[in-house]
């Protein structure tokens, strides 16, 4: 039904695209350098006022008790270093609702700004003091770091303002970042950021790299020229490989963009930001042991990146979605330029073939319907879930990723995945007595279900490409392999045709291995965090929508490829019976046997 002929002509432009995307390959932007010696970073008191917050305050759930006098404690060790006129800093904080690991809750974020020599846009350091578990001093490491950066920009002239922030709400959700990229008057007189480097777990004795976190919680990454002058100031510093984001990782990333620190909402709202923490994607473990050479060494490393960001002119404030393959960049113009030409092929195909069934007259509208009432039970399944956020039985969710070390896969959190499971399964019952009452047959027509399965799925494709064409990567291998579906002459038996499905879903499952293995999730923690991002809202019901129909579309041909080739629909001609001679059910005219002209030009 399919033409192969077409198909091939189609892949010609993909082969010009390749060749413009080799051609567009461009270098790494150098690392910034600078000519001042870090030394004043004193790791030995910083590794001191550590301890002594992590012993005054074990508990600093956001928005308790010890969360709020923390933040009191940190705002008076600021405001002792002295006031602008000083040569300090001038110290102000602010109060506001946020949704955090504990539902709904008061947040305050301390900040401290120290003007610069210069009206260039200023520079934000940022971590947060917050903590799941009691205790965590690792995570507390951050804002040691803090403070002892303050005690040196307390002392020292820089070109650029320094903004310090000590935020709540990084333990889940994000809230203290999320509000200082909402809300620009908690920045002062400063309209836009050159850059923000959130400092997580620093003194952890355990590393995974990388080090130094460029991920975006939407669609793209810090600006590699930012990425790469903090890490190598790091590895000066440290004397250790800090690391670079993997080929696989940068596109998983960027396939399905997921940050679980604070410098995913930063980077999302436009602001150039990245995250060092020595624990990589991953919090720190409670009872992490500390490291104070590694707290001095990445602390240092941070203080000379800040000062060669300070002497730099302005960082872009464009996000990189490239993929930097080990010494050459692919621009993110290339890699749309590549998917649009790998579209072409199925839609030309799909185009030709819906001529072809619209000619013998078959009812591929409904088969189309068909396949898009597979997305029925997934939509439901989302729906459920936001159901269970609204009323908050999932308790806090976040509208952000919340990893499960803040919100652990434990009892009750198997009882709503369950719940939400269950759901699916009774959606899909539905969905089968909603084809009996509609009068549809549940099993899909060989000849035109593959068609019209795809005519549902290159529409999805296309709008995903306009908005992320990394997701639309992701999809292009079943728009290709599933042709062969499409196409009964060309279709493989059933062991191939199930084959077809699972090959065509392998990257999916690959991006969900790649999370399940950077971030230390089980399979139940993975499920948990997928409904965490429904419930919050992590994912909205546009994205909730476009998934729910490519899911329906691997359903619709999966149940195709389970069928096989052996069975012919009973409302079609012949079904239901075996033609054995040529009779009224077939045509017994003029070249039904071959050998007639026209059938020799085929």
């Amino acid at each position: 039904m399919l033409n192969a002929r077409l198909y091939r002509a189609a892949l010609v432009p993909f082969v010009f695209a390749l060749a413009i995307a080799a051609f567009s390959l461009t270098g790494r932007p150098l690392p910034l350098g600078s000519s001042l010696a870090p030394d004043a970073f004193q790791g030995a008191r910083a590794l001191a006022d550590l301890r002594s917050l992590a012993a005054s305050f074990p508990e600093r759930r956001p928005g308790s008790v010890g969360d709020e006098q923390l933040a009191q404690r940190i705002a008076g060790t600021l405001q002792g270093l002295g006031g602008t006129a000083g040569a300090g800093f001038s110290v102000r904080t602010r109060h506001f609702e946020a949704q955090t690991i504990e539902g709904q809750r008061s947040l305050e974020t301390v900040i401290a700004e120290r003007p610069g020599s210069t009206g260039a846009a200023p520079i934000l350091i940022l971590a947060h003091r917050d903590a799941a578990a009691r205790g965590s001093p690792a995570e507390l490491s951050g804002t040691a770091a803090l403070l002892e950066l303050a005690r040196v920009f307390a002392a020292r002239e820089t070109k650029r303002t320094i903004i310090l922030a000590s935020t709540s709400g990084g333990s889940g959700g994000a809230g203290g970042a999320a509000q200082l990229a909402r809300d620009p008057s908690l920045l002062g007189q400063h309209s836009a950021l050159d850059a923000a480097i959130a400092l997580g777990n620093i003194a952890g004795a355990h590393l995974r790299r990388p080090l130094v976190v460029p991920y975006s919680d939407g669609f793209g990454a810090a600006p590699l020229a930012l990425a790469r002058t903090v890490s190598d100031a790091i590895a000066h510093e440290t004397g250790a490989n800090p690391g670079a984001p993997s080929a696989l990782g940068q596109l998983a990333h960027l396939v399905l963009p997921l940050a679980a620190g604070e410098q995913g909402v930063l980077q999302a709202a436009g602001i150039p930001a990245l995250l060092v923490q020595v624990s990589g994607e991953r919090t720190p473990s409670p009872r992490e042991p500390l490291s104070a050479e590694r707290l001095e060494g990445v602390g240092r490393g941070v203080l000379s990146a800040v000062d060669a960001l300070d002497s730099a002119p302005d960082v872009a404030s464009v996000p990189q979605r490239g993929v930097v393959l080990h010494s050459k960049t692919l621009p993110g113009w290339a890699v749309r330029l590549l998917v649009v030409t790998l579209l072409l092929g199925p839609l030309i195909v799909l185009a030709d073939g819906l001529a072809r069934v619209r000619r013998r007259h078959l009812p591929v509208g409904r088969w189309t319907l068909w396949a898009l009432s597979c997305a029925l039970p997934f939509l439901t399944c989302a729906l459920f879930a936001y159901l269970l956020g609204a009323l908050g039985v999932v308790g806090a969710a976040p509208p952000v990723a919340v990893l499960p070390s803040a919100l652990p896969f434990d009892a009750k959190a198997a009882t709503v995945v369950v719940a939400v499971i269950l759901t699916f399964l009774l959606a899909w019952l539905l969905w089968r007595m909603l084809m009996r009452r509609l009068r549809w047959e549940a099993r899909p027509d060989p000849d035109v279900a593959g068609l019209a399965t795809l005519l549902v799925l290159l529409p999805v494709c296309a709008v995903v490409w306009v908005s992320n064409p990394y997701t639309a990567l992701l999809l292009l291998p079943a728009l290709h392999l599933w042709l062969l579906l499409a196409s009964p002459e060309l279709r493989p038996g059933r062991a191939g045709s199930l084959g077809l499905v699972a090959l065509a879903l392998a990257p999916l499952a690959l991006v969900a291995v790649f999370y399940a293995r950077q971030l230390g999730l089980g399979a139940g923690d993975v499920a948990w965090m997928m409904v965490l991002a429904l419930a919050g809202g992590h994912i909205g019901f546009v994205g909730a929508l476009l998934w729910s129909v490519a899911l329906g579309c691997a359903a619709a041909a999966l149940m195709l490829a389970a069928r096989g080739l052996d069975t012919v629909p009973e409302d079609r001609p012949g079904g239901g019976v075996e033609v054995t001679i040529r009779g009224p059910l077939s045509y017994a005219g003029p070249g039904s046997l071959g050998g007639t002209e026209s059938a020799l030009r085929r």
